[in-house]
């Protein structure tokens, strides 16, 4: 089980990449919600988190792109495909770890990158 889900953390997010919508859209809830029960339950849990994460990031990372002079956009397209490369690899690096708990450290891991990359983006967009 822990090494599918792992197995997986490159197609799910190259799925959330291409989903995008409004970063705050009406009935948004904040992914903060903490994620409890049995493992599987946990990991169901940290990917729909995860998800709420990729959605807004997707949504901030389309609006630096727009406000992004010429010389910037390759730049952040760069940086952002090499954020990707970072975030599956070091999350798939806690999913190999040993027993259940690295699927769930893996789940997290995945979340908390996401939030945070959501959170930068949408910082550099809100000072324009």
């Amino acid at each position: 089980m822990i090494r599918i889900v792992v197995r997986m953390i490159p197609i799910f997010a190259a799925g959330l990449l291409l989903a995008s919508g409004p970063a705050r859209a009406e009935g948004w809830v904040e992914p903060e919600a903490r994620c409890d029960g049995n493992t599987r339950q946990i990991v169901d849990c940290l990917i729909d988190r995860s998800a709420q994460w990729e959605k807004r990031m997707t949504a901030a990372y389309e609006q630096a792109l727009k406000d992004a002079n010429p010389e910037q956009r390759p730049k952040m397209l760069l940086a952002q495909k090499l954020w990707f490369q970072y975030r599956d690899a070091n999350c798939e690096y806690y999913g190999h770890g040993p027993g259940t708990w690295a699927s769930i450290q893996a789940g997290y891991c995945m979340k908390d990158l996401t939030a945070t990359r959501a959170q930068e983006l949408e910082s550099a967009t809100e000072k324009h």
